[in-house]
């Protein structure tokens, strides 16, 4: 068939070549404009879902609008400043004109919270000086000072000159524990005053201990429903899908119920002599009640992987193995849980990656000790509002994410599972 196509091409002219040449390129384009009016819905989907708010937060992370927008003229005139002795009255002329516009259009206020954010008292400073700035008279510097004495500091000038920028790294050494000094060094926080990356080594190595739990409790259930008959499996089916059909704050309260002091399985441990009576368990508000319950939400999602990989395995393998004279232990680390590799692969990142982002959970039973990075980025967004660094923070999150997936499929990729089987 090929050969008479060759024929019969060989026979066209060049002229006809060409034609038939331009028409099959058509025919290509036509094919990919209708396949990619097929794929247009999801791919707009996901930008405006997924792309569109990574974007947003990597621009959060580092815009800087508050100081330059509301306090142009300080702004301006700082911007030769050498830093070496106060401003001269010129900037503090320039001070009074943005504190008194500023209050009276109510946006001196942001720039305020902002400072706050770098140097504390800032806010009081600047909001306290823009109440009386409307009846200030030149000259005004010794003024100013006389009803704050923090404007003759020469660190508040110098973080104001700092922030008077458009875009900041700010937000990312405050989620590393550091600090700006007014000179421009960047040191880490005392040991007492570091937050945020004791709060995401905590996220991880939990994250790492409800995955292993979810795997140490999942693997014998999902071998189980994949060595019993399908209709007596799919019964069972039901009981691990029924997690998803109730509220995850009705299973996280459930939970709350059984572990505190006064909780069934502290009534149960004392019933029968386990635990004395005044010294109970302590199960909640701790590390110890976020990975129980976590572990419990999660569970379902590394069984799934697990049963749906384990279907697949053929039981005579096994009854191969035993054939061949392999004891049953040696049977199944031999032969059978080197084929469960890819589920148990696939149900330990997707377990991670949902663990790793929890905030809900760990707020209603992580008390102090429980609370995962994700309950701080919820903070930033939503108690103290400082978006930047709640931005800042969720960036960190997201390149440790990746950074682990990249990681996890280097190390157990499709070409490595292959390679276990």
């Amino acid at each position: 068939m090929m050969t008479n196509t060759v024929e019969a091409e060989g026979q066209l002219t060049p002229e006809e070549q060409k034609l038939l040449t331009a028409d099959m390129h058509r025919s290509l384009r036509r094919k990919k404009f209708r396949a990619l009016f097929l794929v247009a819905p999801l791919l707009i989907f996901i930008m405006i879902t997924f792309v569109a708010p990574i974007v947003s937060m990597l621009y959060r992370s580092v815009d800087n609008p508050q100081v330059i927008e509301y306090m142009p003229n300080t702004s301006a005139a700082l911007a030769d400043w050498d830093g070496n002795e106060l401003p001269g009255e010129e900037t503090f002329a320039a001070l009074v004109t943005d504190l008194a516009e500023g209050r009276k259009n109510r946006t001196i206020g942001k720039a305020a919270t902002r400072l706050n954010y770098e140097k504390s008292q800032m806010r009081s400073l600047i909001t306290g000086t823009a109440r009386k700035a409307g009846r200030l008279k030149p000259p005004y510097k010794d003024q100013v000072i006389k009803i704050k004495a923090g404007w003759g500091d020469i660190d508040t000038w110098k973080v104001i000159k700092r922030e008077s920028k458009s875009l900041t790294a700010s937000y990312y050494i405050a989620a590393f524990d550091m600090e700006t000094t007014p000179d421009g060094e960047i040191k880490m926080l005392p040991e007492k005053e570091r937050v945020y990356l004791k709060m995401l080594w905590r996220t991880v190595w939990m994250s790492v201990v409800i995955t292993l739990l979810t795997l140490l409790l999942g693997y014998p259930v999902s071998y189980l429903l994949a060595s019993l008959p399908m209709g007596i499996a799919n019964a069972l089916m039901i009981l691990v899908l029924l997690p998803f059909w109730t509220s995850l704050l009705v299973r996280t309260s459930s939970w709350i119920a059984l572990l505190q002091g006064q909780g069934v399985i502290n009534d149960i441990l004392v019933w029968f002599g386990l635990v004395a009576d005044d010294n109970r368990l302590s199960m909640i508000y701790n590390a110890t009640g976020t990975v129980i319950t976590m572990t419990h939400i999660l569970l379902p999602f590394m069984i799934l992987p697990l049963y749906s990989v384990m279907k697949t395995i053929p039981p005579s393998y096994m009854r191969a193995a035993r054939s061949l004279g392999a004891t049953p232990f040696t049977a199944f680390f031999r032969v059978y849980l080197p084929q469960s590799v890819p589920g148990i692969s696939a149900g330990a990142i997707l377990v991670f990656i949902l663990a790793i982002g929890y905030y809900i959970t760990p707020a209603l039973v992580g008390g102090q000790s429980g609370q995962f990075i994700g309950n701080m980025i919820a903070y930033h967004m939503q108690g103290s509002l400082n978006w930047g660094l709640a931005a800042a923070l969720g960036v960190m999150l997201l390149v440790l994410v990746m950074g682990i997936y990249a990681l996890y499929s280097r190390l157990v990729g499709n070409n490595n599972q292959m390679t276990l089987r």
